[in-house]
Formats: structure tokens, sequence, C-alpha cells
């Protein structure tokens, strides 16, 4: 998935501890979604709770936008990534995925995509339409979530690669039922592989329910249906509900046909720089990924397949709507100022 903000702005994430927010105990605080207008080729809003200023990183998790439902067909021509690695979760409607390691795959709801870009890969991604579809309420229902997982230090330079798990382990107790889609949860652990420790559930429940927890991870829930009660405090769809660190055990009452996906991870340790679809230290190094980009436009097939970014077969003048690539947005023009958790 990618960031296609016109004017993206760079985000600074300092290292998590115990000075900065995190790692004091357990916690409840609601960080509201923010709507973020998309625009050019999928012409679309999405609503985003990470980053957030005072709260850029849940464990390794350093990016999360919902979207949908709408029948808005997503269309995101070939883009890069750097220092991190995507993670699709499809709710409703079908997704292409192709990218410059070679994948061509549909990922469906249920399904998880894990696409790790390293030093650099690029991809694509077009929602899977009807042949009869016509542009208007033929289009089918899409919604979904992309999240990003920051790749440490010593990781963050590895070749890319590409993963689609269609088989899940699933979780069952009392009143809930939960996908694992990465990490280990309630004794399950998603084949998913990630570089951090760091977990992902995706949970139904309705009434009183209780889910272990690793207390050296903080956590964060994002309702999609229904209704939390945590701690006292009801949580609907929209914020990001941020747990802390320490709990053992989640505790909530939920609606029914409640709805949520439950992120954590050890509190990261080291200072990011995201900017686009770029995860790095510095300015300089996100600066050079861009130029590096840019610099692929002006090549041929056959040298991009050997650059930095790679070549997304399928796309090309002949490729009608899947033409083309997206360029990368201008820098901003002042120097970074770091941010602190609240």
């Amino acid at each position: 998935m990618t960031n296609l903000e016109l004017l993206p702005q760079e985000e600074t994430c300092p290292p998590a501890g115990p000075d900065t927010g995190t790692g004091g105990g357990p916690c409840l605080q609601l960080w509201p979604a923010r709507e973020v207008p998309l625009g050019g080729v999928r012409a679309m809003s999405v609503l985003r709770t990470l980053p957030q200023r005072g709260l850029p990183t849940v464990g390794a998790w350093c990016f999360l936008d919902s979207f949908g439902p709408d029948r808005k067909a997503m269309s995101v021509l070939p883009h890069p990534h750097t220092g991190l690695q995507t993670v699709t979760w499809p709710l409703a409607g079908q997704i292409r995925h192709r990218d410059s390691v070679g994948s061509d795959v549909i990922v469906r709801p249920g399904e998880l995509n894990i696409m790790t870009a390293g030093h650099g890969v690029s991809h694509s991604e077009f929602a899977v339409l009807p042949e009869t579809a016509d542009g208007g309420a033929g289009l089918p229902l899409q919604r979904g979530l992309q999240l990003w997982v920051a790749l440490p230090d010593a990781e963050r330079d590895r070749p890319p690669a590409f993963e689609q798990h269609r088989e899940l382990p699933t979780v069952q107790g009392p009143g809930f039922t939960a996908t694992v889609m990465v990490g280990t949860f309630g004794g399950a652990s998603s084949p998913a592989t990630m570089y951090t420790p760091i977990v992902g559930a995706d949970i139904s429940c309705g009434g009183a329910a209780s889910f272990p927890l690793d207390p050296a991870f903080e956590h964060a829930v994002l309702v999609l249906d229904g209704g939390l009660t945590v701690d006292g405090q009801e949580i609907g769809p929209g914020p990001l509900g941020y747990l802390g660190a320490g709990r053992e055990v989640l505790s909530v009452d939920a609606l029914p046909e409640t709805r949520f996906v439950l992120i954590g991870g050890e509190p990261l340790q080291e200072e990011l720089l995201m900017w686009w679809n770029f995860v790095g230290r510095t300015h300089e190094e996100v600066a050079q990924a861009r130029a590096d980009w840019e610099a692929q436009a002006e090549l041929s097939d056959t040298a991009a397949k050997s650059a930095r970014f790679g070549l997304v077969r399928g796309h090309g003048p002949d490729a009608g709507r899947e033409a083309g690539r997206i360029p990368a947005p201008p820098l901003p023009g002042v120097k970074l100022r770091p941010r602190t958790r609240s």
C-alpha cells in the first residue's frame, strides 16, 4: 500500500522509552483519526491513525490507514518503498498486487500480503473489477487497512521480498474469535516473516472477553465495527486506542458483532524519519531515495530491472489505465525538528 499525499510532510519518530511517554505501564489514550485526501490517481480519502503527533509508533508499527467502505476503485500505479514492510489487510473487495520482485497476486479478505521493501522495491495495486463494471454502482465495495512496519537498522537494507498467506491461524475463546495476522496471539503464530517482536490480530467479539497480551509490548486497538469498553472508557470506530505497555490481559466489554484490530510490539528504540513512501534515518537518506526513484523514470525497461527500485511488469505505454508510474512529490524545503511523544 502507498501514501498518495500530494504534499507529504516529513515525520520524525523518536525512540520510545520511559521518558518519551511509553514503557510506564498501562493506560488508555484515544488518538482521533484524521482524514487525509489522497487525490491523484486514487481520488479518495483515508482515515489515518498512525503516525500521530505525540504517538508516532506502536512497537514497530509506524503507519495505519483505513479506507472505505466505498465503491471507488483502487488504482495505484508503480511507486517505491524503502526501510519498511507493507501489510495489506483487505476487509471487502479484491486487490491485485504486482511488484518488482516479480509477484503478481490477488489478495482477498482474510488473506495477508507482506512486502518487505528493504533497500528498495516498487509495486502497484489495482482493485479487481467485474467485467460488467460501468464505473458507477457496478463497482465492488472496497474496504481495508494498510499498515507499515519499520524495519530495524540491521535489516532495513536487506533485499526486497514478498509473501502472501492465504491461510492464517485463528484463536477462539469465550465470546471471541481472532485471526492472527502477524506475530503470536493467544498461543497461535502467524507464518508471516517479521523482523521485530510484534503482533497484529483481527478480533471479532461480543459481550465480555479477555485476551492475553505480552507485557513487554505496547499495544493499541482500532475498532472497525461495533464498540469496545476498556478501563471504563468507550471506544467506537475511528480513533486509535493506545493501551500503553505492561498489560498481561486486555479485558473488554464489546457491543454485539464488534470487530477490531489489535496491534503491538516491543517499544521501538530507534529514531525514524518517514517521508512519502520511505522510512529512513536521515534527511539525506530520504532525499537520495527520492532522487533514485526519479532517476529511474529516464531509464529503459532493461536498465530499470537492475536499478534500485526495479521494474513492475505489466505497466508501460500500452498498458491502458495501468500505464506509467507515480512521480515523487517535491521535498519540503525546511530542516526537520524532532517530535516527542506525549
